[in-house]
């Protein structure tokens, strides 16, 4: 059985730990109201403009055609997954990668090029046989434009070049505090748009100035940016609600722990006087005789 003060010194690490948590899960909170405005204000742009495209789609008198609409053979693919620079914030980097490494376990190596964002993500492949083509880490939990820009760049870039034939995205899409989806969607190539007749009198008459086609082609590079700053709002809104669920919990467990161990110093110090006290009666006891 511990000694007392064995039972006190791991007290105070526990109490210790628990303002720890206590803490890390305040600056989570803090950090996930502004991540979830910035995901929620995010949201209503990237379909307003999914809508503007099918509409100038629906518009058009001709075939639309863009290099991101080009289906191929497809020999090469590129996973794109999104994980947290940090981790204790539970299940949430383990999920995404089972999740991708269940999507992997369907081509060879040879097949399948990684390029990875946060450090979990790669710590996790740097040590699999899969290529990783790149990796994007440092960013504070917090949503950095230009290297979004140069995400988007790289990969449109590989695309065009037909270094990789299909982009697909691994990220936990934001649904509550407490829910995020893990979600695996093609980032490219874009499905083309259904282009439908426009009936006299419809809303969807428009006069363009350039044509639909101009204005569509100007449009996607906006389009694949909105989709990644989308993304990677979701995730990190994602990774500071489950941290700040992960530390709750810790610090409740925390405090039940103390309890328990305070339950425990108290019954062995009350063990402790009692037989101090039986020692000195038997004494007195003994000198009487």
């Amino acid at each position: 059985m511990p000694t007392l003060q064995e039972i006190k010194s791991r007290i105070r690490s526990v109490k210790s730990t628990r303002q720890i948590t206590k803490a890390m899960e305040m600056v989570a909170a803090a950090k996930l109201r502004r991540a979830q405005a910035g995901a929620t204000q995010a949201r209503p742009y990237a379909n307003s403009m999914s809508a503007m495209l099918k509409s100038l789609a629906e518009a058009s008198t001709g075939d639309i055609s863009h290099p991101y609409f080009e289906e191929r053979e497809i020999k090469k693919r590129t996973l794109v997954l999104v994980t947290s620079d940090k981790g204790l914030c539970g299940s949430f980097n383990t999920n995404l990668i089972r999740k991708a490494q269940h999507w992997l376990d369907q081509f060879s190596p040879s097949e399948v090029d990684l390029v990875l964002i946060g450090r979990r993500g790669a710590d996790y492949f740097r040590r699999r046989e899969f290529q990783i083509v790149a990796n994007y880490h440092d960013w504070g939990g917090q949503l950095n434009y230009t290297t979004a820009r140069q995400i988007v760049a790289f990969l449109t870039g590989r695309f065009m070049a037909k270094e990789t034939d299909s982009i697909h995205l691994i990220y936990p899409r934001f649904v509550s505090i407490s829910v995020s989806k893990i979600t695996n969607d093609t980032y490219l190539p874009i499905k083309k748009p259904a282009q439908e007749s426009v009936q006299a009198g419809s809303a969807k008459q428009y006069i363009f100035e350039p044509g639909p086609k101009e204005i569509y082609s100007e449009l996607m590079s906006s389009y694949v940016l909105t989709t990644m700053v989308t993304v990677l709002l979701d995730s990190f809104a994602s990774e500071h609600g489950s941290r700040m669920i992960a530390m709750g919990a810790a610090t409740k467990n925390a405090g039940e722990l103390i309890d328990n161990l305070s339950l425990t110093y108290n019954k062995a110090r009350q063990t402790k006087i009692t037989t101090e006290l039986l020692e000195i009666v038997s004494g007195a006891e003994a000198l009487k005789a």
